[in-house]
C-alpha cells in the first residue's frame, strides 16, 4: 500500500514525544505548585544549577566563540534641513580604542559574547574590565509589558515581541523559583566580567530582594556584600487599607575584591540634620537659641559628645566639675585644648555629655547613607513606564566608577544607565532584549549628542526557540512547515532534500529555509537552481524563512527579479509558530483551520538620489522616501482592533509607519555607518522628514549611498544605491 505523502511520519514521533513531554511538565508544574511553600530550601538547588550553566557557557566561549553583529555604527547628528557632515569621521577599526555599544539581546548570551571577545573586530574580550554593573531586572510577575505607539492618526498598543514573551514567560513560568533560576547565571557571568576593582548594584523591590540577597552572597562571598540600599521610589501614598504604603525599592551593593572603586561623596544636610543646629553665637561669643538669631550676626553650632562611646577606664577623671559614666572621648590635655581653641561650651562653668561645638559653617556636608531620598522618584510621562531618574544614576556612577572606567547595563530599559555614564565621560555598554528598549536607547543617545557608538545585536532568535523545541532535527520541522503552508510532501527517498515542497497547481516548489540561518544570497541562489533544475524545473520557487538578510532587496535586484512573485516569492514564518506547535493538538488545530499566515517582506523605496557639486570641495546628495511596504499586519503583535487602524495608516500613508532611518553616504558594503538620522519624534506630526540634503566633502568617482529604516515595530529594511 503506498503511503500518503502528506501522512506527517516524521511527526507521529516528533509530536508524540511533545504530548508526553506537556504532561511531563504539568506535573513538573504541580510539583513545583507544593514545593513553593520551602522555597528557601531550593536555593542551593537553584545556585548550582545556575552555575553550571554559567560554566557550560565559560567553557563553549573556547569551543565556538559566540560573536555580534554590528548592524549600525552610529555617529550622531540629529536631523537638520540641511545638514552639512562630514564622512570618515570615526572607524571602528582603530584597534585599542573602546566603543561604547548598544546591543539587542538576550543578556546571558550579550555576556558571552563579550567575554569571547572578537579578535578579527578589534574588539577584545570584556573579562575582568568593567568597573561597574548596574542592572534593574523585572521583578513584577504581572507586569504589562505592551508598549503604546503614537502615530499620526491613532495609538495602537504592541504585545511583546515573541523573543520577549519567551523571556517573560520562562522567567515567571514557575512564579519566583523560575525567576531565579533565570537570574542566576546571568550574575555569575557579571562575576566574570567585573573588574578586581568593580562593583554590583542589584535594582530590587519587595518581591524578591530577600532571595536574590542570599543568592548574591552565595555567587559574590556575603563578605563582599557593602550595603542595602533603599530608595524611595515614590512619593507617600494615603489609599492603602490593610498596610503600610509600600514606597520603596532595594538596592544591593557588592564589591568584587577589597579595593573596589568607591568616591566617597557629601550632599546637603537634610532638613532634620540641620534642625540639629539648634544654637546660635553671637560675635561677641554669648550663645542664644536659634530660633532668636534673626538678624543677628553670629553662627550656628550643635553640641555633640565628649564621652566614650563605651566604658574606658583610662579616661574616668572630672573635668570641670563632670566625670562621665563612661569615661571621657579625649584625653585631660585635648579637652583643654579644645577649651582653649573655642570647641567646648561650658555651662555655668561646668562640662557636661555634650558640649562639643561643631560649627554648621564648617561642615563639609554629610556622607550618603544607606537611604536614598533625594534623587527623584519614578513619575509618570517618562519615556519607559519603569525609568529611573537620571539623579539616580549618577549617583550610582559617581561613587563607583572613575572617568576611564567601563559601566555596564544588562536590562537597559529606556538606556538612563548609558544616557549619564556618556555625560559624566565613562564608557558604556547596555543591552536588552526588547527591540522598543534599544529604539528609545539610541534615539536618546542620538538626541543628547553623544560619542559614536555601536549598535550590535546577537543575530536571529528562532535558532534558540529552535533549540529549546521539541523538534530534533530540522528537516522534521521543516516538513511541519511545509505542511501548515498547504505543500504536498516529496517522497522521502534518498537524495530528497527534506526541506521540499510542491504545490500542483501552478507548478510551484517551495523551499523552507533553516531556523538557524538567516535567508539571503546562498538561500536564494540554492532556491533559483532547483526551481530550474530539480526533478524537471518548475514555474516559480517560494521560500519561506525565518530571517532575512536585511539587505534581501538588493539581493533579489542582483538576480534580476522584480517583487513581481511570478518567479520567485519570499515569506515570513510566523515568529510564533515555534511556541503554537508546543502541543500536538495545536498542531492538528492549525493545520485543521489553517489559522497559520505566512507573510510577505517588509521592503523600503527611495527616490533616484540627486548629486550635485555646490562648492570645489563640498557636493550634496538629496535622499528621499518614496514608499514603505510592511509585511501583513496579521504577522504582528497587535490586538484585532489595532490591526484594523494599522490597515488604515498603511492605505493613507506607509512612510508614517518608519520611526527611524538613517543615512550612510560612503557604505563599504561591510559596516553601515550613519552620519545623519531622523526619528518620528523629532516632529510634532509624529512623521520623519521624507527627504533631506545633506553636504558632503567630495569625493572622486561614484559613491555608494545605504539607507537603513527601522520601522515602529523594530523590523528594518536597507537600500543601496551607486550615485554617479
Amino acid at each position: 500500500m503506498t503511503k500518503d505523502p502528506n501522512q506527517l511520519e516524521i511527526g507521529e514521533t516528533t509530536l508524540n514525544n511533545i504530548a508526553k513531554k506537556d504532561v511531563s511538565a504539568d506535573l513538573d508544574k504541580e510539583k513545583n505548585s507544593v514545593e513553593s511553600v520551602s522555597l528557601i530550601a531550593e536555593l542551593p538547588r537553584i545556585v548550582e544549577k545556575g552555575k553550571r550553566e554559567a560554566e557550560r557557557i565559560l567553557s563553549d566561549i573556547s569551543k565556538e566563540r559566540m560573536t555580534l553583529q554590528t548592524n549600525e555604527f552610529v555617529i550622531p547628528s540629529k536631523a537638520q534641513p540641511d545638514s552639512k557632515l562630514p564622512t570618515k569621521t570615526n572607524d571602528i577599526s582603530s584597534k585599542g580604542n573602546f566603543i561604547n555599544r548598544l546591543i539587542y539581546g538576550d543578556n546571558l548570551y550579550v555576556m558571552q559574547a563579550l567575554l569571547a571577545g572578537d579578535p578579527e573586530s578589534g574588539l577584545p574580550s570584556m573579562r575582568g574590565k568593567i568597573d561597574l554593573i548596574y542592572i534593574d531586572p523585572p521583578f513584577d510577575s504581572k507586569a504589562d509589558y505592551r508598549t503604546k505607539i503614537h502615530l499620526p492618526s491613532a495609538d495602537v498598543e504592541q504585545k511583546p515581541s515573541v523573543i520577549e514573551q519567551f523571556a517573560y514567560s520562562d522567567m515567571w513560568k514557575d512564579g519566583t523559583k523560575s525567576y531565579l533560576e533565570t537570574i542566576v547565571p546571568s550574575l555569575y557571568l557579571m562575576y566574570e566580567l567585573l573588574s578586581d576593582s568593580g562593583s554590583i548594584y542589584v535594582h530590587l523591590d519587595w518581591h524578591v530582594s530577600h532571595y536574590v540577597k542570599v543568592i548574591m552572597d552565595s555567587i559574590f562571598d556575603r563578605r563582599n556584600f557593602v550595603n542595602e540600599i533603599i530608595w524611595q521610589s515614590t512619593d507617600p501614598k494615603n489609599n492603602v487599607k490593610g498596610s503600610y504604603g509600600k514606597i520603596h525599592q532595594t538596592i544591593l551593593l557588592y564589591k568584587k575584591g577589597a579595593n573596589y572603586i568607591f568616591n566617597q561623596k557629601k550632599i546637603k544636610p537634610s532638613e532634620s540634620a540641620l534642625a540639629e543646629y539648634s544654637y546660635f553665637m553671637l560675635d561677641n561669643g554669648s550663645v542664644i537659641p536659634a530660633a532668636q538669631s534673626e538678624g543677628k550676626a553670629g553662627r550656628y553650632f550643635k553640641l555633640e559628645n565628649t564621652t566614650a562611646p563605651k566604658y574606658t577606664p583610662s579616661r574616668m577623671f572630672e573635668w570641670y566639675g563632670f566625670t562621665p559614666s563612661t569615661g571621657w572621648r579625649y584625653s585631660k590635655e585635648k579637652l583643654d585644648e579644645m577649651l582653649k581653641n573655642g570647641e567646648i561650651l561650658l555651662k555655668d562653668g561646668k562640662a557636661s555629655s555634650r558640649c562639643h561645638i561643631k560649627f554648621l559653617d564648617e561642615m563639609e556636608g554629610m556622607a550618603i547613607q544607606s537611604i536614598w531620598q533625594d534623587v527623584g522618584t519614578m513619575k509618570g510621562g517618562a519615556r519607559y513606564d519603569t525609568e529611573k531618574p537620571e539623579k539616580l544614576l549618577k549617583r550610582v556612577i559617581e561613587i563607583s566608577s572613575n572617568k576611564d572606567s567601563v559601566v555596564a547595563d544588562f536590562f537597559a530599559g529606556s538606556g538612563t544607565t548609558g544616557a549619564v555614564a556618556e555625560k559624566l565621560g565613562r564608557k558604556w555598554i547596555m543591552c536588552d532584549i526588547g527591540k522598543p528598549a534599544i529604539m528609545i536607547s539610541r534615539k536618546r543617545l542620538i538626541d543628547q549628542d553623544s560619542k559614536p557608538f555601536l549598535y550590535q545585536s546577537i543575530g536571529d532568535y528562532q535558532k534558540e526557540q529552535f533549540e529549546r523545541s521539541q523538534f530534533k532535527r530540522v528537516g522534521d520541522l521543516a516538513q511541519v512547515i511545509l505542511r501548515l503552508y498547504g505543500a504536498t510532501l516529496f517522497p522521502q527517498e534518498e537524495g530528497t532534500p527534506s526541506n521540499l515542497g510542491y504545490k500542483k497547481e501552478g507548478k510551484i516548489l517551495v523551499f523552507v529555509d533553516s531556523p538557524n540561518k538567516i535567508t539571503g544570497r546562498a538561500t536564494i541562489r540554492r532556491a533559483v537552481e532547483m526551481r530550474d533544475n530539480f526533478v524537471g524545473g518548475w514555474e516559480k520557487v517560494v521560500i519561506l524563512g525565518w530571517n532575512f538578510d536585511p539587505k534581501i532587496n538588493d539581493i533579489l535586484r542582483d538576480f534580476s527579479v522584480d517583487l513581481d512573485k511570478k518567479k520567485l516569492e519570499l515569506l515570513v514564518i510566523p515568529s510564533d509558530l515555534l511556541e503554537k506547535l508546543r502541543r500536538k493538538s495545536s498542531y492538528e488545530q492549525l493545520i485543521k483551520t489553517g489559522q497559520i499566515r505566512f507573510s510577505s517582506l517588509q521592503y523600503l523605496t527611495v527616490r533616484p538620489i540627486k548629486r550635485e557639486s555646490s562648492q570645489d570641495s563640498i557636493e550634496t546628495l538629496k535622499v528621499e522616501l518614496e514608499n514603505y511596504v510592511l509585511l501583513s499586519p496579521e504577522a504582528l503583535p497587535l490586538d484585532d482592533e489595532d490591526k484594523k487602524k494599522l490597515d488604515k495608516l498603511i492605505d493613507e500613508d506607509p512612510l508614517s509607519l518608519i520611526e527611524y532611518w538613517s543615512i550612510d553616504p560612503d557604505y563599504d558594503d561591510k559596516t553601515f555607518r550613519s552620519i545623519w538620522q531622523d526619528y518620528r519624534e523629532n516632529h510634532d506630526s509624529l512623521k520623519v522628514d521624507r527627504a533631506v540634503v545633506l553636504s558632503l566633502p567630495k569625493v572622486m568617482g561614484p559613491r555608494k549611498v545605504c539607507i537603513k529604516a527601522v520601522d515602529i515595530f523594530g523590523f528594518e529594511s536597507v537600500v543601496t544605491k551607486v550615485v554617479t
